[in-house]
């Protein structure tokens, strides 16, 4: 079973402003995302992360640096696949000013046939493609007992959740992913199991995988009845 924390980035000025930064250069966070970001490195550190990944996009990579910060031997490494999406010609522009456009009410409710406009411009599908490839190449590199960290993006954070939740994307905007929220999902051998969805608050200590005994698998069935939850 491997474990995949999924950390939205801290807020930035974008954000707080209402405006849709996509993959425009140097937006860092604000002074409440960097709070924000220290303080889910605090809550994170019990926990051990094998491998912690990020977006190449400069809100994320502070992010996942104050999660680096006290980890000897962990390096921070980059993946483009788990950047924003590419929201062509809406990049920078206003949300208030986006929502009258034809294609908001596609995003909003026909999320898999929206293509963002310009030549630069991405479709949520290949988002989401790209993001969920990344999660299985990762899972596979790292092994079934490893609990590893990618830092990216509400709308990708979103499209990742989903699949993992056996959601059609155009179900994906019922998700919230609030910043510098974890979100968490562990991978067994026939199916994902979403543990945490925007969890901004309180232990992870019922993340840490248990023991495996020597020889048993770990169980890809579900508990019926909902089980009894992590170790009090």
């Amino acid at each position: 079973m491997t474990t995949l924390l999924l950390l939205r980035h801290g807020r930035t000025a974008a954000n707080a402003g209402g405006v849709l930064a996509g993959w425009t250069p140097g937006v860092g966070l604000d002074e409440i995302g960097q709070a924000q970001a220290a303080a889910v490195a605090q809550r994170l550190r019990p926990l051990p992360v094998a491998a912690l990944v990020s977006s190449p996009l400069q809100r994320c990579e502070e992010t996942a640096r104050a999660v680096l910060a006290d980890r000897d031997g962990l390096a921070l490494q980059l993946d483009d696949r788990f950047g924003e999406c590419r929201y062509g010609d809406w990049t920078g522009r206003p949300l208030k000013e986006l929502a009258k456009e034809p294609m908001w009410k596609v995003v909003q409710q026909h999320a898999s046939a929206a293509v963002f406009p310009g030549p630069t411009g991405e479709g949520l599908a290949d988002t989401q493609r790209r993001a969920v490839a990344a999660v299985r190449d990762w899972n596979a590199r790292l092994g079934a007992d490893a609990v590893w960290l990618a830092c990216s993006h509400g709308d990708v954070i979103k499209a990742i959740l989903a699949d993992a939740l056996g959601l059609h994307l155009d179900q994906f905007q019922r998700i919230v992913v609030d910043p510098s929220s974890i979100s968490v999902v562990n991978y067994t051998e026939t199916r994902p199991f979403v543990v945490r969805v925007n969890d901004t608050g309180g232990s992870v200590d019922a993340l840490v995988p248990p023991k495996r005994r020597r020889g048993r698998r770990r169980s890809s069935e579900a508990v019926v009845g909902g089980g009894s939850g992590g170790p009090a």
